[in-house]
């Protein structure tokens, strides 16, 4: 990649000093995030989508999806980030519609720590781990003699997500990463711009972050579920339909039909690690309080106040 970004005609400033006050309608929303998806399409030779499973991810799928469609393009490969904490009906829903939908996944984990046998809770002594994972952490400056497997710890996140992302970036050669970031999400995220370089060597292969839904809201990505995805998967699903529980589906349509993880319906409204996720209600998670309430609740908040450093490191 010694000539990135040299074949690329970016805006890099689109975005710059803006907020979803900016795009007023979920209309504008969806037609920037397909601008910037065209874009993308057209200009990147080797591009990837990060897929979660979650909400935010699943709505840049569909708009990748949906434009490549409509222009001719491939649908790039999708990159799974396994941490080990998953809940398995995430898992289970990402194989779902990695069928259904004939995603080429890209399932990448830390090899490391399963080839040694170690769970999450887990301690391994510092010395047992590979040299990358050494210096990972050397370059965090821990200092212990022995690390504990927890993707929620900021050393943690760092080993299991980011440092795996760095690596299939590299052994695949990506260049532009379609990821579902939010303005509205965290601080750090605020002044994002919907194509941000990461093209200092010396922290990650150089490569462009690709952030099509900075636009969005939390409310705006339910709306986008109800008014597009799921009427544009489930078969006669009326636009518009929002269910007030798992039981509230049209005739002969369940919960499994849509995609739309199952750990939303049980109020969960950010999927992290099993561990570290919580929920502050019972009701599917588009229909509680998302204007005043928090979005991510248990450990996962305490990860957030660390963004600012994770991002730094190439973190999403």
């Amino acid at each position: 990649m010694t000539s990135f970004p040299d074949y690329l005609d970016l805006d890099y400033t689109d975005g710059q000093s803006q907020t979803a006050a900016d795009y007023p309608s979920l209309a504008d929303k969806v037609e920037k995030a397909a601008e910037v998806t065209l874009t993308a399409l057209q200009q990147y030779r080797k591009p990837a989508v990060m897929w979660t499973g979650g909400k935010d991810s699943t709505v840049v799928l569909y708009v990748v999806r949906e434009v490549a469609r409509e222009h001719g393009f491939d649908v790039p490969p999708v990159v799974f980030l396994d941490h080990f904490e998953h809940f398995d009906e995430v898992e289970a829903f990402v194989h779902h519609w990695t069928d259904e939908w004939d995603l080429d996944l890209i399932w990448a984990k830390n090899q490391d720590f399963e080839d040694l046998d170690i769970a999450p809770g887990d301690s391994v002594a510092v010395a047992d781990l590979n040299e990358t994972n050494r210096r990972e952490l050397a370059r965090l400056g821990y200092e212990g003699d022995e690390f504990v497997l927890d993707a929620d710890s900021f050393e943690g996140n760092h080993l299991l997500k980011t440092v795996v992302l760095n690596q299939v970036i590299d052994d695949h050669g990506f260049d532009g990463i379609f990821s579902g970031v939010r303005w509205d999400e965290q601080e750090s995220r605020a002044t994002e711009t919907f194509f941000s370089p990461r093209h200092d060597s010396e922290k990650y292969p150089p490569h462009d972050r690709v952030h099509s839904i900075l636009q969005f809201d939390e409310g705006d990505i339910w709306d986008t579920f109800w008014q597009f995805i799921v009427p544009d998967t489930v078969e006669d699903y009326p636009v518009g339909h929002v269910p007030e529980s798992a039981d509230d589906l049209p005739e002969g349509v369940t919960a499994q039909d849509l995609p739309v993880s199952p750990k939303y319906f049980e109020g969960f409204r950010s999927l992290g690690t099993e561990s570290g996720s919580g929920k502050s209600d019972d009701r599917p998670a588009w229909l509680q309080d998302l204007d005043n309430t928090t979005e991510r609740e248990g450990r996962a908040q305490d990860k957030e106040n660390l963004m600012s450093q994770l991002r730094d490191l190439g973190y999403m």
